[in-house]
């Protein structure tokens, strides 16, 4: 994968195909070949004419592990986000995150709107402002000797992702230590472009669409049937909201 330097911090991107192009930030404890690719959201995107730029979050992927907390503020991966852009010459393009991604490009957003055409917020909702209690847990679970050490539901979940994407335990606990920075409503409201929040009918860790959708000035709620926070990633309705939403912002 190609890499560039975000402030010092070496950061891993991928190119996939031409067209149109849209940034794909993944989730907590992703990359972007897991949440984007192994998925079908890059063939998805590049059969209806985008070029999608996937991009590995600072800890995550390819991108360099950091172990201090203080450097996994979602602000400052909103910043990475803005210089690949800039490192690839893209004044302007939609972006699509979810979970964590999609708290990242919410700052995005806010810091830099000019960047942004429009948004897809897969896997948050309201709790992009109301926060999340089980970031304890979690790491916890990251934490621990072994996966036999780990009792919590949430904390197994997510123990289990990351040692199958072979992930960092170390780094993604320092990561969940910053990384859900909450937003106001007062900055969501200041979110002005367009955005889709979709959100898996049995999600219980984003939060409803629906009152974070309504706080945006041009926000819409979407829910994916019969998906929860970690199956509705490549949802069919999913992909398909995401497609014709994007076809009227165009």
């Amino acid at each position: 994968m190609p890499n560039f330097l975000s402030n010092g911090i070496s950061i891993a991107y991928d190119i996939h195909g031409d067209g149109a192009p849209i940034l794909l930030i993944h989730g907590f404890g992703s990359n972007g070949k897991v949440n984007w690719v192994d998925t079908g959201w890059v063939e998805t995107l590049a059969n209806a004419g985008y070029q999608a730029i996937t991009i590995d979050n600072r800890g995550h992927g390819g991108s360099k592990k950091l172990y201090d907390a203080r450097l996994y503020h979602a602000h400052d991966m909103a910043m990475d986000a803005k210089r690949l852009l800039e490192h690839l010459g893209i004044e302007r393009a939609p972006i699509l995150g979810y979970s964590m991604g999609a708290r990242i490009a919410a700052f995005l957003a806010l810091q830099h709107p000019e960047r942004v055409k429009c948004l897809i917020w897969g896997g948050m909702g309201m709790n992009l402002v109301s926060g999340l209690a089980d970031s304890e847990e979690i790491i916890s679970a990251l934490t621990a000797e072994s996966l036999a050490d780990v009792q919590g539901k949430t904390g197994r979940q997510f123990r289990i992702f990351a040692e199958h994407t072979g992930a960092d335990k170390a780094a993604l606990a320092a990561c969940m230590v910053s990384s859900r920075e909450p937003m106001s409503e007062m900055q969501v409201r200041d979110i002005t472009v367009p955005v889709l929040v979709a959100v898996g009918a049995d999600d219980e860790m984003a939060g409803s669409p629906a009152p974070l959708a309504a706080l945006l000035p041009r926000g819409e709620a979407f829910t994916i049937e019969r998906r929860d926070h970690m199956r509705a990633t490549g949802d069919p309705q999913f992909k398909q909201a995401t497609l014709e939403f994007l076809r009227r912002q165009a």
